[in-house]
């Protein structure tokens, strides 16, 4: 950097490196300052610092860099040079919440500038107004810049320009405008080395994606401009804003709420921008308040109101006011106050043409039907449902939303199914864009709310069997078609490699007593990469083109029974289909079921050890209250046929076998009726290939393996020691007909993803499963816990047992409960002795009960497995 000292034109070269190589840049400057600089390139160095604290650093002492860099161009007597300096101490003022004087510092900069130098200010500006949420002003700004620079050619700040324009847009929702702007920014940025500024045009892109409903292509975009700014070791807190809000409407509100925290902690840290903080808290109350965490949704909100009326950033202010009044709703503070709030709330935000003004209406209405102030309601709804005719997708079902709410107030049965209809179609189009089967899931959380309208306004007027129809359209959705598979993407295939090898040598230092905070962190990051890279996937299957038909239903169930428990505000009801007919049984309450449910696991725990006998009849008295509480007076209506039980999400933990009058059927469990009728209809694949596996550690060494491998007519394929490492169980699976797995097992209720079986090199992972072409037709994991799911979104599941269903396999063992190894080797033994004879899971898994010795260690055993599925 020798030569930089030489003139002010090479002084003035630091300016935009600022943007390229943010160090170099930095380093320079410090360099111009130790060699005796003129006023004018002192001023130049001063402006250097400043930027790169006022972006990357201390926001305190960019301040003062950059005071001191106005002061000696005003020494200089470089009215321009002054004017550019004034620009950017302006910007510093309004992200340190001094925006009257930041104002200013822009007044005076216009008037001292000309030409190149006065639209640079005015794009500075332009840019502030955003950040204010004065969109209007800033366009106005911008406009004023563009043709100016652009007759100059002055490319780099074009492009910004038109980055910025393109951003307003977004916040004004005109997408098609952002994404022309965004194409002509990003031509220029492909002809210059702004590094920094590129990784800006990325990211923007991503926010466009997302706008447009497009999550997936967002995701992968905001990683992309993730990568950039690391390699330039620039912190970037707008990054984190955008990605949260991605993470938001993927329905991973909780992730959301964790990043903003800890962003915020960062930025104190170092003392950056106030502005920036009050974004992330106001990011984070909005996850907060979408994770079922009214309290601290509350906290943020609050802090971030203030500090944006501190800021004077109305528009920004007036969207934390939306989040702390639904906060303070959802904290159960309805009143008329809440409601003249709301309804201010919505008409700043239409003022100022915000997306959110329909969310604010939807809010005031939803108030005031609380209350039971009709017209008010009516009036708010009215203006919310306007926006159901168009939109990103979110925005869509915030309409069809407001307009069921309107048809319920009415008393209109009909228009309430119609509204609900329509918004859950939007949905459904929103999910199919998606690839990943945890996407998928965790989207439908946007359309609990209709789901849920429509299921009390079925109940009221519908009949069971539209009742059954409703709980089936938003039933395990996710499950209804296969994930997307990334079979040839070799970074994933490597990432998913390297974390099986940490995983296995993290695991084998717990087991000799060594330290594994480091292994575990390296797990932990390539476990962020896998999943990063799953979520980038784009859906490529379209919606279910079937909707669900009671009728086929009924005519496929034979002499058999269906129970699907439904949810109504609460309480179970037991759909019993079969004999031609639905009916419905009130049961219990939801809360009170979950509880006892919870209860019989902790039971089945202590069983699965001997000596815990004196527990066994508390275990079956909590199944026989089960019983009551899911079933109610259907229990004594199941006829002498099969049973299937579709339960809700959040039951998934019930071993259903304990329940005395199901104890001794044949008993199959599916997430849905959708799913168990796609289950009967797969066809088994040809060449009735069996493949046995036996991974490490087992306390009886996998010890039916051996002896299933000589049991069928054709050999199986048996894989064990070495021979059981994941690459070759996964090619031996693809396509099998029978798969036995004896594995410990593990579920990872942070990550159900991450659920595993252990092999030879490692854990088997749902994302393994989620490769095959085809999984095996039908599987039994013997090992514990196997069929532990997570409930996410508004009624999916997330394990191994639903990777496993839309991927080709008809019928799946597994089991809920931890469980004694030596006592699953006879009831395996049993169960294949039984499918050998031609039973089906649920039929060969009955026997194999009935047959185990009867202490409690084997029953609490025969408890714990279930039949999933069909086949």
């Amino acid at each position: 950097m020798g030569g930089v000292t030489a003139g002010s034109d090479s002084v003035l070269d630091l300016l935009p490196m600022v943007f390229a190589a943010p160090s170099e840049a930095l380093a320079g400057a410090r360099e111009v300052l130790d060699g005796g600089p003129t006023p004018f390139q002192a001023s130049v160095a001063h402006h250097v610092i400043g930027i790169w604290q006022r972006d990357f650093g201390d926001l305190r002492l960019a301040l003062r860099h950059l005071r001191r860099a106005r002061d000696l161009a005003a020494r200089a007597d470089s009215a321009d040079r002054e004017a550019d300096v004034l620009g950017t101490l302006g910007v510093a003022l309004v992200h340190a919440g001094r925006t009257r004087q930041g104002l200013a510092a822009f007044e005076r900069g216009i008037a001292r500038g000309t030409g190149q130098t006065r639209a640079r200010v005015l794009f500075r500006r332009a840019y502030v107004w955003w950040v204010l949420g004065r969109h209007r002003e800033a366009l106005d700004d911008v406009r004023r810049a563009i043709p100016v620079l652009r007759q100059v050619d002055d490319t780099i700040w074009t492009a910004r320009a038109l980055t910025l324009r393109a951003t307003v847009h977004l916040a004004l929702g005109a997408v098609d405008r952002a994404d022309a702007d965004f194409t002509a920014a990003e031509l220029l940025w492909e002809t210059t080395g702004q590094e920094h500024d590129k990784a800006d045009a990325v990211e923007s892109r991503g926010l466009a994606a997302f706008r447009s409903g497009d999550i997936p292509v967002a995701l992968q975009l905001l990683d992309e401009a993730q990568e950039m700014y690391a390699k330039l070791a620039t912190p970037s807190f707008m990054l984190t804003v955008r990605r949260c809000e991605v993470l938001m409407s993927a329905g991973l509100a909780g992730e959301a709420l964790a990043h903003a925290d800890t962003a915020v902690g960062l930025l104190d840290g170092i003392g950056g921008q106030s502005t920036r903080k009050a974004e992330l808290l106001l990011v984070a109350a909005r996850a907060a308040r979408l994770a079922d965490d009214p309290q601290t949704a509350i906290a943020r909100a609050a802090v971030a109101v203030r500090l944006f009326a501190a800021q004077r950033r109305t528009w920004w202010q007036t969207h934390a006011q939306l989040v702390l009044i639904e906060a303070r709703l959802a904290a159960g503070r309805a009143s008329g106050r809440l409601v003249a709030d709301a309804a201010a709330v919505a008409d700043r935000l239409a003022g100022f043409g915000s997306p959110s003004a329909p969310e604010a209406s939807l809010l005031a209405g939803r108030i005031a039907l609380e209350l039971g102030w009709t017209a008010d309601a009516e009036r708010h709804l009215a203006v919310a449902a306007r926006s159901r005719r168009g939109g990103p997708p979110l925005a869509r079902m915030t309409g069809w939303a407001a307009q069921a709410l309107r048809a319920q107030a009415a008393g209109s049965g009909r228009g309430v199914l119609e509204a609900c209809r329509r918004g859950l179609d939007v949905l459904d189009d929103h999910r199919t864009t998606l690839g990943a089967s945890e996407l998928r899931a965790r989207a439908t959380a946007q359309g609990a709310e209709l789901a849920a309208l429509a299921q009390r306004a079925s109940l009221v007027s519908g009949g069971p069997r539209r009742l059954l129809v409703w709980s089936e359209r938003w039933r395990a959705t996710a499950l209804s078609t296969p994930p997307t598979r990334p079979p040839a993407d070799p970074v994933l295939l490597t990432d998913l490699t390297a974390f099986r090898e940490i995983a296995a040598r993290a695991e084998q230092a717990r087991m000799e007593g060594r330290p594994v905070p480091a292994l575990e962190r390296e797990q932990r990051r390539l476990e962020r990469e896998i999943r990063s890279r799953t979520l980038h996937m784009r859906g490529d299957a379209p919606g279910e083109g079937d909707r669900f038909d009671p009728s086929r239903l009924l005519a496929r169930l034979g002499t058999g029974r269906l129970v699907e428990l439904a949810v109504v505000d609460g309480r179970v009801h037991a759909l019993l289909c079969g004999a031609g007919r639905v009916r419905r049984f009130e049961a219990g309450l939801l809360a009170e079921a979950m509880a006892e449910a919870e209860h019989v696991q902790a039971g089945l725990r202590r069983l699965a050890h001997p000596g815990a006998e004196a527990r066994l009849p508390v275990v079956e008295a909590a199944g026989r209250r089960l019983e009551e509480l899911l079933l109610g007076e259907a229990a004594q209506h199941l006829g002498s046929g099969p049973v299937v039980v579709v339960p809700p999400g959040r039951l998934h933990r019930v071993p259903w076998a304990l329940l005395p009058s199901l104890r001794e059927r044949v008993l199959s469990v599916s997430p849905s009726a959708g799913g168990w009728l796609r289950a009967l209809d797969t066809e088994p694949p040809p060449g009735d290939r069996h493949v046995l596996v036996r991974g490490p550690g087992l306390a009886t060494g996998g010890a039916e393996v051996p002896d299933l491998a000589g049991r069928y007519g054709r050999r199986p394929t048996v894989l064990e020691h070495d021979g059981a490492e994941v690459p070759r169980v996964l090619a031996e699976l693809d396509g099998a007909t029978l798969a036995h797995i004896a594995a410990h097992g593990t579920f990872r209720a942070d990550s159900p993803l991450f659920s595993s079986l252990r092999m030879a090199d490692g854990p088997l992972i749902v994302h393994d499963f989620e490769r095959l072409a085809r999984s095996p037709y039908r599987i039994i994991l013997s090992s514990c816990e196997t069929a532990r799911l997570a409930s996410v979104g508004a009624d999916e599941l997330l394990g191994l047992v639903t990777a496993l269903l839309p991927l080709g396999t008809a019928g799946v063992v597994a089991s809920s409960a931890p469980v004694n190894d030596a006592a699953v080797v006879p009831l395996m033994l049993t169960l294949h002795k039984g499918l050998s004879a031609g039973l089906s899971l649920a039929e060969a898994l009955r026997d194999a009960r009935a047959a185990l010795p009867g202490d409690a260690t084997h029953q609490a055993t025969g408890w714990a497995f279930t039949a999933f599925g069909a086949a």
